[in-house]
C-alpha cells in the first residue's frame, strides 16, 4: 500500500466485517476485535504486506479509533454505581493482592527471557479490562453481591493499570510521562467540575434538548474538540492518547452520559474507527518473528497464564474462583502496551506479538470462567 486513497478506506471498511463474522460464531462468545486483529495480521507484516502500517495517514486514523476506542472504555468504568462503590474496599484488597502477586511474577518473567520490562508485565498482569468483562458479566445475568465486587474490582484495576502503563513502559521517560499524566489528569478534573455546574444549572440539559430538536449534534462535536484537544496535549507532553481518551470517558461516564451521544459515539467509533484501529494494530504485528523467537511464544503463554494465577489468588479473600478468572480478562490494557510499544520501538522483536497471545490466553479463560458462572448461578 503505497498510497492512502478511497480504494484503501473501502479496503478496511471491509476487513473491519471480519471482526462481526468471527463474533458470530456460535457458543464461541470470541470478541469483536479478535476478527479484526486478524484480518490486520493477513494483510500487514505478518501476512501478505497489502497493509503499511507506517503510512502517515493511516497511522493518524488509527490514533484516531485508539482514542475514542480508550474514550468508549472510560465510559464503561460503572463509576456512577452506588452499589459498586460500596463494595470498593473488599474490591481494592482484592486488587492489590492481585498486583502484589503480579509484581512478583512479572520481575522473575523479566529475568527468566531477559527483557528488563518487569514493571510493565506486572502491570500487564494486574490488569483487568472493563470493556471486555462488564458486557460477558451483562450478557450472562450475573448477579449479586460477589458480581458487585467483581465490577468494583475489575473498574479499579483497570483504571489504576491504564495510568500506570505508559509510566512502566519506559522507565527513562517515566519522570516525564508522569508530569504529562498529571497535566491530563488536572485538565480531566477542571473539565469535570466545570461539566457539574453546568449541569446543575441546567444548561446542559438546554443545550441537549436544542441539539436534538435542531439536529446539530452538538455533544458529539464538543466531546471530539475536548478529545482532540486532550490526545494533542498528551502527545506534546510524550503521554500515550490512551490516557486522554480514558481520562475524558472517565468524566463523561462521572456526569452522566446521554444516551444520544453514547449512540453516535458507538456509530463512529465500532462502525469505523475503532476496527480500523485493530486492523492496523494487527498489522503492525509481526507474529513471523515469534518463529523466528521461540522462547516468545513461552513469553506469551506465561504472561496469559500468568494473569490468570495472580487473579486466582483472590480466591484466599473468598472471591469465586470462577469470578477470579473472568476477572483476568484483559485487552485495553496490552492493546496499549503493544501500541506504544510498537511505535516507540520499545519492545524487542515480536514481544508486542507475545503480549498479544498473552491476552488472547486471557481471553479464552474468561469465556471458559463466564459459562462456568452462569451455570453456578443458575443452580
Amino acid at each position: 500500500m503505497s498510497g492512502f486513497g478511497f480504494d484503501t478506506l473501502a479496503l478496511l471498511a471491509a476487513v473491519g466485517f471480519a471482526g462481526p463474522l468471527v463474533a458470530s460464531l456460535p457458543r464461541l462468545r470470541i470478541p469483536l476485535i479478535i476478527g479484526e486483529l486478524l484480518a490486520g495480521l493477513v494483510l500487514g507484516k505478518t501476512g501478505f504486506g497489502v497493509l503499511d502500517e507506517a503510512n502517515p495517514t493511516f497511522q493518524l486514523f488509527a490514533n484516531i479509533g485508539f482514542a475514542l476506542v480508550m474514550f468508549v472504555a472510560g465510559t464503561h468504568v460503572p463509576v456512577r454505581s452506588k452499589q459498586v462503590r460500596t463494595a470498593l474496599p473488599r474490591a481494592l484488597a482484592r486488587a492489590m493482592l492481585c498486583g502484589v502477586v503480579a509484581t512478583g511474577l512479572g520481575a522473575a518473567l523479566a529475568w527468566q527471557f531477559g527483557t528488563g520490562h518487569a514493571a510493565l508485565y506486572a502491570v500487564l498482569m494486574t490488569s483487568s479490562s472493563a470493556a471486555l468483562a462488564l458486557p460477558v458479566i451483562g450478557s450472562l445475568g450475573l448477579q449479586g453481591p460477589p458480581v458487585l465486587s467483581l465490577t468494583a474490582q475489575i473498574a479499579i484495576a483497570d483504571t489504576a493499570c491504564i495510568v500506570l502503563l505508559p509510566l512502566v513502559i519506559d522507565l527513562r521517560r517515566a519522570p516525564t510521562a508522569a508530569l504529562g499524566a498529571l497535566e491530563i489528569a488536572a485538565c480531566a478534573g477542571l473539565l469535570f467540575v466545570i461539566l457539574l455546574a453546568v449541569d446543575r444549572r441546567g444548561w446542559r440539559q438546554r443545550a441537549h434538548d436544542y441539539s436534538e430538536k435542531q439536529e446539530f449534534a452538538l455533544e458529539l462535536r464538543t466531546n471530539l474538540l475536548v478529545l482532540f484537544a486532550l490526545a494533542a496535549l498528551a502527545l506534546r507532553t510524550h503521554v500515550s492518547i490512551m490516557l486522554a481518551g480514558f481520562a475524558l470517558g472517565l468524566v463523561i461516564g462521572s456526569v452522566g452520559e446521554p444516551r444520544r451521544l453514547a449512540r453516535q459515539l458507538f456509530g463512529i467509533t465500532e462502525g469505523f474507527f475503532g476496527p480500523l484501529f485493530f486492523v492496523w494494530l494487527g498489522a503492525s504485528l509481526h507474529v513471523r518473528e515469534l518463529g523466528a523467537h521461540p522462547k516468545l511464544i513461552l513469553l506469551g503463554v506465561a504472561l496469559g497464564l500468568g494473569a490468570v494465577l495472580a487473579h486466582c489468588v483472590a480466591g484466599l479473600l473468598g472471591q469465586p474462583i470462577s469470578l477470579a478468572v473472568l476477572s483476568a480478562a484483559q485487552l485495553g490494557v496490552p492493546v496499549a502496551a503493544a501500541t506504544i510499544g510498537n511505535q516507540g520501538n520499545l519492545l524487542a522483536p515480536g514481544e508486542g506479538s507475545a503480549l498479544m497471545l498473552g491476552a488472547l490466553l486471557t481471553v479464552a479463560s474468561t469465556s471458559i470462567a463466564g459459562a462456568v458462572a452462569a451455570r453456578g448461578q443458575a443452580k
